[in-house]
């Protein structure tokens, strides 16, 4: 198998119901619509609809104009990637002072420990001290890359991949390439030590689109660190991969549930991250995801928001009930990739 075979505007069609069913919820300033609104992002990059752009602009404007979410954390900078593409789009300086007060925050005032790796806050209260989630890679480590590159800041870039390097050293277990959901200084543990499929989502396509975005990568020494840490990482998560072309809520437990926002996270980073020996994998992965989103856009099985959990059981039995928006847009950022990839 050499290329991909799918129906593009079946395909499509499941992208416009995602974008429609998401700005039905009433998503506000943090991480779950900082996803969603980036997969929408992503789907206006490769299908160029206006309309995208319109009902995404109206909503963050809403926002602004009630003042919501300005407490910045580290999971609510993740609305940051959206604000970069409507300020790309539009060229409202409004949209990118925004960016850069998440920058600064993330810059100056964000907790760090140890050789200043960022805490993974959710609250303004010291929540998780001394803990780093694979969840920052997305939702501020990448965030700092893209404005990086645009801004040509090579403290900022080396910030970011200053992160990447770190999570990769606490989270990644060298013997089975796989991430773990979290670490804690303190004890120097990864807590309850098992593999988290969305955790690999969040390191996989971050790592991914280190790959992709920055220029001149190779002159940057701890690129080869992301690298490697990718490469090893989707060779090990292709042979997780079930019949059905998916990733389990805990990667290498045959009783957890199939998890899509996990699976499309997983799959995206193997379409950007192109390998012809990993396209059968990637094959499967498209019919397992459309066959899980709903005729209405209902992006389903995905699990909701989860602590680093404190035994197999509290994965588990996550319920996977509900729409969740990291759901719609990890799922809209994978075949946004498989349409414009391949």
């Amino acid at each position: 198998m050499n290329e991909l075979t799918f129906e593009k505007e079946k395909i499509i069609g499941k992208m416009d119901a995602i974008v429609e069913r998401t700005m039905q919820m009433d998503l506000t300033w943090d991480w779950g619509t900082g996803v969603a609104y980036y997969g929408i992002c992503q789907a206006y990059e490769v299908l160029g609809k206006q309309e995208y752009i319109d009902l995404l602009q109206n909503r963050i404007d809403e926002l602004i104009d009630l003042d919501d979410g300005y407490g910045w954390t580290v999971n609510r900078c993740a609305m940051g990637h959206a604000l970069i593409t409507l300020y790309e789009v539009t060229g409202e300086q409004k949209y990118w002072d925004l960016v850069l007060s998440k920058i600064d925050y993330l810059q100056h005032e964000a907790l760090r420990f140890g050789d200043r790796v960022l805490q993974h806050t959710v609250s303004s209260n010291d929540d998780f001290p001394g803990q780093a989630w694979a969840d920052t890679l997305f939702m501020a480590a990448f965030l700092m890359l893209r404005v990086g590159i645009i801004t040509k800041k090579e403290e900022l870039i080396d910030d970011a991949l200053h992160q990447y390097y770190w999570h990769i050293k606490y989270l990644q277990n060298p013997e089975t390439s796989l991430f773990y959901h979290g670490y804690e200084d303190t004890s120097k543990s990864n807590l309850s030590s098992f593999y988290w499929g969305r955790a690999n989502a969040w390191a996989a396509y971050t790592m991914s689109q280190v790959c992709a975005r920055l220029p001149e990568a190779y002159l940057y020494p701890k690129y080869m660190d992301v690298l490697g840490a990718l490469e090893e990482q989707l060779s090990a998560l292709k042979l997780l991969q079930t019949e059905n072309g998916l990733w389990r809520t805990i990667l290498d437990d045959s009783e957890s549930y199939e998890e899509i926002s996990a699976s499309a996270g997983i799959a995206a980073a193997m379409a950007v991250k192109h390998n012809p020996l990993r396209l059968k994998y990637l094959q499967k992965s498209i019919g397992g995801i459309f066959d899980n989103v709903s005729d209405d856009g209902r992006v389903l099985n995905v699990s909701a928001g989860t602590a680093v959990m404190r035994d197999l059981a509290g994965y588990r039995d996550i319920s996977k009930n509900w729409l969740q928006g990291w759901g719609q847009g990890l799922a809209l950022t994978f075949f946004a990739e498989i349409i414009g990839r391949y």
